[in-house]
């Protein structure tokens, strides 16, 4: 408890200074690109949608006595896209976050997420943003566990289906739904209780992530539709979600989505996420009505991408851990 200390502060200022470097010129390409930087309420209804994560929850004592239960958001997607539904044409967001229950060398109970969101266009626009903003930084080599990857190379675009069959020798789509298939085919194992989502992700961490941005960056898209989130299917193939992921030196820095717009469709997955948090957990979020009530508005076609900041300022500047780019860690 005591980063605060002249010799502690001094070991991670030229982090710190990376961070800083890096945020301004990243503010200043939004900028120019006609982005607003907006600022959405961290206290929400509802924290996220996503079944895995565990969340900070607090009381909100109104005037009158009154009590209502609020959420630390995850991200502030839900919150961004209320003001796309508003109106808002670009609009991007440092947003501090929180997930609980997290710690390690690349995570931390808060920390920042860059959140920007283009209406109009598909998520191949997300894509070259992605490539331009990673071309800004100013670096020559973003480095991780001993890898490097050049920021300014045109990123491999890669699709999920392909990963599967390149690094886990693996048809992906000939396995569906079939835990044992996919386990079988993988040679990775699969544990009691298992679900095919689960060999999937145990598949993409022992195999695949750790292979993924070497060199360049890798954009890895069209992930199975049962893994869709907050993402529409893709038009002509609807095996498959418009959403991709970006990885640099192993490390995943983004989750992007072409934005799901159907207000009928979005209620069925939230609804269905949270039946599978509680059989998993015992853990029910509540539903934003809110978020649905900006959907049946009219959410504009968009795309949108929440890329974690620090991570990508571990990578620029060369840190072992979260925490070395943190002006102060949570303690």
């Amino acid at each position: 408890m005591t980063d605060w200390r002249p010799d502690r502060l001094e070991r991670r200022l030229p982090h710190l200074q990376t961070r800083a470097r890096l945020q301004a010129a990243m503010r200043q390409w939004f900028a120019g690109e006609g982005f607003l930087e907006v600022e959405t309420p961290i206290l929400q209804a509802a924290p996220g949608a996503e079944v895995h994560l565990t969340g900070f929850a607090t009381e909100w004592e109104l005037p009158d006595g009154e009590s209502r239960e609020r959420w630390l958001h995850s991200s502030p997607e839900f919150a961004m896209k209320k003001l796309l539904a508003g109106g808002l044409p670009r609009i991007f967001q440092f947003a501090r976050v929180f997930r609980n229950a997290e710690g390690s060398a690349l995570h931390h109970p808060e920390f920042t997420m860059l959140e920007w969101y283009r209406s109009g266009v598909g998520y191949e626009a997300i894509m070259a943003d992605c490539a331009a903003l990673l071309a800004t930084l100013g670096v020559d080599q973003l480095r991780w566990n001993g890898h490097v990857c050049d920021p300014r190379a045109e990123p491999e675009r890669l699709t999920v289906a392909d990963a599967f069959v390149r690094h886990a020798g693996v048809d992906l789509f000939a396995t569906m739904g079939n835990a044992e298939a996919l386990s079988g085919a993988s040679g990775v194992a699969m544990h009691a209780g298992d679900t095919w989502e689960d060999v999937f992700f145990r598949i993409m961490f022992e195999k695949i992530e750790r292979r993924l941005g070497m060199g360049r960056p890798t954009i890895l898209c069209e992930y199975p539709i049962s893994m869709a989130a907050l993402a529409r299917a893709k038009p002509g193939d609807p095996r498959v979600a418009e959403r991709f992921e970006l990885y640099v030196c192993g490390v995943e820095l983004a989750n992007a989505f072409g934005e799901l717009t159907d207000p009928r469709i979005q209620r069925e997955r939230l609804e269905a996420d949270m039946d599978l948090k509680d059989r998993l957990y015992g853990v029910r979020w509540p539903v934003d009505e809110d978020f649905l009530a900006a959907l049946d508005h009219g959410l504009p076609d968009c795309s949108g991408i929440a890329l974690g900041f620090d991570r990508l300022v571990m990578l620029a500047s060369g840190a072992g851990r979260i925490e070395d780019v943190l002006w102060l860690p949570v303690r």
